[in-house]
């Protein structure tokens, strides 16, 4: 079983910093691409950024203040996010997707809350 584990949320203020953490753990892994999703009370999911072999992408809401990036080792995906917005409030979710021992697997986490305000 493949399971996804964010850490890393918490409380800032508008233009602070944090780091999101997305850990894979399951034997056999081979991971093809990562992605952060936010969800916002009231509103739908949000794609918010990816990376996989063809490189990386962003929303347009989070470009140039957002940066994803992947240790393979350890299979865990990173979201740097700088210049924190109260818009940037929502639980920030991790999806992976890939092969385990040569079956197909495409996973999310459960989530990690960001709160940014004053």
């Amino acid at each position: 079983q493949v399971q996804l584990v964010e850490s890393g949320g918490g409380w800032v203020q508008p233009g602070g910093s944090l780091r999101l953490s997305c850990a894979v753990s399951g034997g056999g892994l081979r991971i093809n691409g990562m992605e952060w999703y936010r969800q916002a009370p009231g509103k739908q999911r949000e794609a918010v950024a990816s990376i996989n072999t063809g490189g990386t992408n962003y929303s347009d809401s989070v470009k140039g203040r957002f940066t994803i990036s992947r240790d393979n080792a350890k299979n865990t995906a990173y979201l740097e996010m700088s210049s924190l917005e109260p818009e940037d409030t929502a639980v920030y979710i991790c999806r992976a997707y890939g092969f385990r021992f040569s079956i197909r697997f495409d996973s999310w986490g459960l989530g990690t809350q960001v709160t940014v305000s004053s």
